[in-house]
């Protein structure tokens, strides 16, 4: 069974790409096969994966505005994860996908296409933009669950509420199935009153889980992406990357919980 994880937050700078490049690494280790699907035109995720952007002839915004298949995409990485990689033509498929019937479907379609060519995956994690547009709802459509990476102050929290409401707006009218993982904090600085404040209220306030242990703030995240790699490869004993870890397995033991 394919568990299809989005990761999403339409705040920018949560650490959301970090995430998805971590959480797979980590979930590779453990022996897991898995995709990582970059959503954004930004190429964040495409990028730090040791993949420039503007050397791609293909990319997912040809399987999903033109149809091609999914298997002539797909790279691999060397943090033994698989990658749908993006470019900045994605910015188009906005635009593109706004009058398609069946526009939400999109990407379920396109996981659907994959898995009937052979290539499946223990794991598919949704790298989404940060908007809540017609990328973002496709990928909550075609995902079982939603983990929402959040910055751990108090300007980061107040989108939280517009998330969910689409999340709801999915499960009414697109994926019924959709489930919310909960929040994993991320940028975390324990030695801070506020951190810790804002962390307890985001749970009150939203009754969402809190996905443990908090990511914690540290420059070596911003020197992964340079080397290609996830922190898990460029300092694999660091706390981030010890972090990371503990969250994928954590992940791993609520996927055979819904199993």
């Amino acid at each position: 069974m394919t568990t299809t994880l989005a990761i999403a937050n339409q705040k920018g700078g949560v650490a959301k790409t970090t995430s998805v490049a971590s959480i797979g690494a980590a979930l590779a280790e453990l022996g897991h096969s898995v995709l990582l699907v970059d959503l954004d035109p930004q190429a964040c995720l495409t990028f730090s994966l040791g993949i420039d952007p503007e050397d791609l002839d293909l990319s997912v915004h040809h399987v999903l505005t033109k149809s091609l298949d999914p298997t002539e995409v797909v790279l691999e990485t060397d943090d033994g994860v698989d990658v749908l990689p993006a470019t900045i033509e994605l910015a188009r498929a906005e635009a593109d996908l706004l009058t398609r019937t069946g526009r939400e479907h999109v990407l379920r379609s396109m996981l659907e296409d994959l898995a009937e060519r052979g290539a499946e995956y223990d794991w598919i994690l949704l790298d989404c933009p940060p908007s809540l547009g017609v990328l973002t709802v496709a990928a909550l459509t075609a995902a079982d669950g939603v983990l929402i990476p959040l910055q751990c102050e108090t300007l980061s929290h107040r989108g939280v509420g517009q998330l969910l409401d689409t999340v709801h707006d999915v499960r009414r009218f697109t994926n019924r199935e959709l489930e919310v993982w909960g929040v994993l904090p991320t940028l975390y600085d324990g030695r801070t009153n506020h951190a810790r404040t804002v962390l307890e209220t985001i749970s009150e306030t939203y009754e969402l889980d809190v996905v443990e242990p908090p990511i914690p703030k540290t420059i070596k995240f911003a020197e992964a992406p340079a080397a290609g790699r996830s922190i898990l490869a460029t300092s694999r004993s660091s706390k981030g990357a010890a972090a990371y870890r503990e969250v994928a397995a954590g992940l791993v033991a609520r996927s055979e919980r819904s199993s």
